[in-house]
This record gives C-alpha cells, structure tokens and sequence, in this order.
C-alpha cells in the first residue's frame, strides 16, 4: 500500500469531512420555531372571551427561551412565528365576511412588527437585567404598532387581555404600556429564574446577581400590582347618574345587516319605548340619559324627517336625552356622529368620531386595493371625515366622555375625554359586522381597562351585542347577550378624580421606549466591541 505524505499547510487547506446530520438534529432544530409559534398561540389563549390571562406569563417565557442568545436572522424569524401564532387567530374575525383575503394580509403585515420586536429581544437577552430590557423593546414595538401605519393598530396590546388579571390595577398607575410591560417582564423574569435553577443544577454555580434581577422581574410586577389595588375605586364622588343603555339588534348579521338602515332605526326606537313602558310602569327607574350604539341610525337624521321623527318620538317617550349614533353628511363630508338628542329641543349636541377604522371606514391606498380585487373599494364607497374634537356631552349637569368603538383601542382618544373633564366614559359601538366572533369579547375587555386606567364608570352600547355597564373597578354589574334586543338601567358612580395613568399620559410609554433604545444601544456597542476583539 502506498502513503502519500501530506505537508502541514496541505493538511491545513484539506476540506473537512462533511458529517451527516440526523433526523434527531433536524427535528431539535425545529423545536425553537415550534415553541415560539405555540408561545404565540398560548398569549391568544389569554384573551377574552377566555379568562386565562396567566397563560400570558408561560407566553413569554416560552418566547424569552426560543430567543435567548438568537443571531438576528434567527430571532427575526421566530418572532415572526411567535406574532402568527398569536395575531392569526387572534384577528379572524376581521375576515368573517370579507374572506381570509383582508385577515391574511393583516397580519402578515402586523407580524414583522412582532419579527422586529424579536430581533431586538435577541439582542438584549444577555445583558445583566435582560428581562428588563426585553419588556421595554416589546413595549416600544407594542407603541409603534399603536401608530403605523394608517394610524396605527393596537389591537392585541397584551394590556387588553388582563382584564381579569391581577395586574389590572397598574392600568391606574401607568395605563395600558404600563401594564402590558409588567405583563412581559414577569414572563420574562419566569424564564430567567427556571434557566438559572437549571444552570445551578447542572455547574452547581449559583450566580447571586442574575438571580436576584430574575426575581425581581417576577417580584416587582406582581407587588406593584397589588400596591396600585389602592388606586382603584368604585365609591362616588360626584354623586350618581342613571344610565340607560339600549341595544335595539340588527336585522341580520354581516355586512348587509346596514342594507336595512330604517329597520335597524327601528329597532333601537322600539326597544326604548318598551323601556318607557317600563318605567312608566314602575319597573324600572326613570334614566337620567339614555345611550344609543354606533350606527343606531345610518339614516341622517338632519337630511330625513322620518328618522328625526322617529328619534324625537323615542326620546319623548322615555323622557331623556338620548345619545344617538348616526351617520351625517355634512358639508359635503361623511361623518360618523354621536348626536345628543333632547325630548324637547331634538339635537343639541354633536361628536364626530375621530379615529376611524382603515379599511373599514375609509380607504387608504384605494387605487392599489382596487387593482387587487375591485370589490373591496365598493365596501368603503365614500370615505368617512375624522373628526377633531374631544367629544364630552353634558346631561343633567354630568359630563359623559365619548370614544365611539375602534377608538377605545387608541389610549389618547379616551384620555383625552377625561382630562376634558368625562366623568363618566361610554364606547358606543356596532359589532354587528363581525357576527358571533370573539371581536366583540375583546373590545369589551378594552372598555374594562379603560374604566381602570381612568376609574370612570364606561357603558358599552352595541347594536347586537355584547352591551354592558362597567365601574371604575373594572367589574361588569350587567350585559346583555348576542343578538337580542335589550336595554340596561343602572345608578352608576361619577368621579372626577383623575389616576397617575390620566395625568402621566403618554409619559410612561415614552420612558419605556426610552429604556427599550439604551437597552438596544448598549447590545449594539457590545457587539462591536466583540467583533473588534474577535479580529485583534
């Protein structure tokens, strides 16, 4: 047999053997997108209708494992599927009747903001405090998404599924960036303390620091939840107001259900003058105010005398303003419009509604839509005006804040209500569009923290449900079911004292982004340092 010698630098430039890789490695490799993915599902899981909201804290950690020590490409990657996992089935009711088309491209969009988030997370996990840094990067990618594009989307804040968590009282310290970031930083901090317990377990290495930040992450959230319970109240300050709030139902559900403008009118009438009934009747107790939904009457009122007919009738017959939901034309302009309608002297007040829904409201990009698929630009034939002004009624010398539906979504425009002097807060609404899905369960949830955050008392009417009366503790007293007419007669508190999470404002998201951006610096100047140590 012959050998044939091989130098030093011949050995050196040799390739190596390529080693082959199992069907065991290849699925291992799989097992980070598998969990990120089902981190994501377990955080849909945590939100209304279900009452699951701890199964926001494993979320996270799930996520915060998959994550840890990622290159960028990598973690760009498994937040991607972490925001699928969540936001598909989270967002399906946006294609309940429109198809998959408008749902899949929704949050196909809305998931490279939860990539971006990832690939940041990545890049903080391993300086000392990571989970700190990593709840401020997912609240600086939560307070962008609130804001681009088309205005924004905040739907899917993780806020908006602790409604019945016990950290919903940090809603009253520092609203909805405050409470989802506890939200994220306990999850966080969960990972961190299993994977140091592991790691002690296996070096037998009890690092004290990183132990005591993994604690905190988990101690702090939690302990100032339960201090901030002190700034949740339900007591009356202003005295009380008798609310009543209407759901008069739809014809049918879907897109159509508007097609039948008059009959949906006529419902919310009939509805009112069977309450009138009532109370005539004593059964039920003379309301100070009575409140409409959204689009409780598509017929314009200002340009129709049977629809103003109608209204006077129904406001004469219970003896109360009522808040109408209408849509106007006016000067020229398409508006979605609370109007306040006196028994005697009809109209006396109007709010048109300021942050309207893209897509569904009006249409951005109408010329690109329309090349897609035609049919879509005939759903949103004329685009509705944004309003721009608070909207604030008077009644019976109470002030009654107004954040008419998606608006409820969007932390300024229910501040603003407040610090214009709401003291009381209501979110007319019309679900009617989105059937029997779990849209509705969610926007209600909203309307829970919102009374929270700002502690106002908030009524939900809804065309079709669910409709509901909310304290300022958060606490349901009474709701309506799906598709029923209904009305709702209640005594409710009125305050005017105003939470940390009123007067801050935008504050507490604006420090937290401000962390989220050292924290990211510093990864940054980390690694430049490493790769000009790696080359030396």
């Amino acid at each position: 047999m012959t050998v044939t010698a091989t130098t030093v630098g011949e050995s050196d430039q040799a390739s190596p053997q390529t080693v082959p890789v199992s069907g065991r490695t290849r699925l291992l490799r799989l097992v980070p997108a598998a969990v990120a993915a089902l981190s994501g599902v377990l955080l849909y899981v945590s939100f209304p209708p279900r009452t699951l909201w701890w199964l926001a804290l494993p979320a996270f950690a799930g996520l915060g494992w998959a994550l840890r020590g990622r290159g960028f490409k990598a973690a760009l990657g498994l937040g991607y599927l972490f925001g699928l996992g969540f936001l598909l089935p989270l967002l399906v009711w946006t294609g309940v009747e429109v198809g998959p088309g408008p749902w899949l491209a929704l949050v196909v969009i809305e998931a490279v903001f939860v990539a971006l988030v990832g690939a940041g997370i990545a890049a903080v996990s391993r300086l000392p405090g990571g989970a700190l840094w990593a709840a401020a990067v997912w609240t600086a990618g939560e307070a962008v998404r609130a804001r681009a594009p088309f205005h924004g989307f905040p739907w899917g804040k993780v806020a908006f599924g602790q409604a019945d968590g016990v950290f919903l009282p940090l809603a009253a310290l520092g609203g909805t960036p405050v409470l989802g970031f506890a939200v994220v930083l306990c999850g966080f901090g969960l990972y961190d303390v299993v994977r140091l317990l592991v790691e002690n377990r296996r070096t037998r290495v009890w690092r004290k620091g990183a132990a005591a930040a993994a604690l905190m992450s988990v101690a702090v959230p939690v302990g100032g939840a339960l201090a901030a319970r002190t700034l949740v109240s339900d007591k009356a300050e202003d005295g009380t107001l008798t609310v009543a709030v209407v759901q008069g139902n739809v014809p049918r559900a879907g897109l159509d259900f508007n097609a039948q403008r008059r009959a949906v009118l006529d419902y919310h009438a009939r509805e009112t003058r069977r309450l009138a009934a009532e109370i005539d009747a004593g059964r039920a107790p003379r309301p100070d105010v009575v409140l409409w939904p959204e689009n409780s009457s598509d017929i314009d009122p200002f340009a129709n005398y049977d629809a103003r007919a109608v209204i006077d009738g129904a406001a004469r017959a219970v003896g109360a303003p009522i808040s109408v939901g209408g849509v106007v034309e006016r000067d020229g302009k398409l508006l979605n419009e609370q109007i306040l309608w006196d028994p005697d002297k009809g109209p006396v007040a109007t709010y048109d509604k300021r942050q309207i829904q893209p897509f569904g409201e009006y249409l951005p990009l109408r010329g690109l839509v329309g090349a897609i698929n035609d049919s879509w630009t005939g759903m949103v034939r004329q685009d509705f005006s944004r309003g721009d002004e608070p909207g604030v009624f008077t009644v019976a010398g109470t002030k009654i804040g107004l954040a008419t539906c998606y608006e409820a979504a969007f932390d300024w425009a229910v501040r603003d209500t407040v610090t214009d002097g709401a003291q009381l807060i209501s979110v007319p609404s019309n679900n009617a569009t989105f059937g029997r899905s779990e849209m509705t369960y969610q926007q209600l949830a909203m309307s829970r923290i919102r009374a929270v955050e700002h502690s106002r008392t908030v009524t939900v009417p809804v065309t079709s449900g669910v409709s509901a009366i909310i304290l300022p503790d958060g606490t349901i007293t009474q709701r309506t079911g799906m598709f029923v007419a209904d009305s709702l007669v209640q005594k409710v508190p009125l305050r005017s004292s105003r939470t940390p999470a009123t007067r801050l404002g935008i504050l507490p998201e604006i420090a937290l982004v401000l962390v989220a951006a050292g924290g990211l610096g510093w990864a940054g100047a980390a690694a430049v340092r490493g790769r000009r140590a790696g080359g030396v």
